[in-house]
């Protein structure tokens, strides 16, 4: 089951209650910068942390102004789609819900249920997502620091994460050409055991790395990991499949 350290408590918790219950998941952006983008991306990561481990969700966007930046940047780095704010909120009842925010803002209303706290981010203009070949050099650029961590995207961080990205997919299409076998399941409960542990997305980065460096492995079920990763990760790593070499 997920856990997730709570904002309010300072302790980790399990991230619902009632695994099978519906669960609205309500992202908390206050304006339209790295730091929004980031509070979206963990949402979304929560969303499929969730779904993965059979619990319905509904995700839902709070935001008093630039929602159609925030929705069109959710679009364009792979988020899945947001239903709007907060009359649908109030009108769910007793869901189970979590909230997502920038570390210190404030959840209004009630603030029932468990607070996810996202640390700021900085760097270029969320505008730069609209400049990128690739929108998932950012995605993986975000995601490859802990949530709780502030992230800093200096000069050439978006291209070393693209040139990263790219090895890996081409590392991913080139294992596709071996025949399929199964996720180990060794690697599978090391994935499960990073993503329920408080969202450890590097740490399932870190898994994958370490995927690469076992021998014993067949490339087959390195491809079959990655997919399996990907469910979560969502940086399209199956794309260069079929491609020439």
């Amino acid at each position: 089951m997920l856990r997730i350290l709570d904002a309010k408590s300072g302790e980790t918790v399990p991230a619902v209650s009632a695994r099978r219950a519906l669960t609205r998941v309500e992202a908390h952006a206050s304006g339209y910068d790295l730091t929004a983008l980031r509070v979206l991306l963990t949402t979304d990561l929560l969303l499929r942390a969730l779904e993965l481990g059979g619990t319905p969700v509904l995700p839902l966007l709070i935001a008093d102004r630039h929602q159609a930046e925030l929705h069109a940047a959710a679009t364009t780095l792979g988020i899945r789609p947001f239903e709007d704010g907060r009359d649908l909120a109030a009108g769910l009842g007793e869901a189970q819900v979590v909230h997502v925010t920038a570390t210190g803002g404030t959840v209004p209303g009630t603030g029932t249920g468990v607070t996810v706290a996202v640390a700021p981010a900085d760097g270029p203009d969320a505008g730069v997502l609209n400049t990128l070949d690739d929108p998932a050099a950012l995605r993986l650029a975000l995601l490859d620091a802990p949530r709780g961590t502030a992230v800093h995207l200096g000069a050439g961080a978006l291209d070393a994460a693209g040139r990263r990205l790219g090895r890996l997919r081409r590392s991913v299409a080139h294992w596709a050409r071996s025949p399929s076998r199964p996720v180990p399941e060794k690697v599978r409960g090391r994935l499960r055991d990073a993503w329920e542990d408080d969202l450890d997305v590097p740490g399932v980065l870190g898994v994958l790395r370490w995927m690469e460096n076992q021998p014993e492995i067949p490339d087959g079920a390195r491809f079959e990991t990655c997919a399996y990763a990907d469910r979560l990760l969502a940086l399209d790593l199956t794309r260069d499949l079929g491609r020439a070499a």
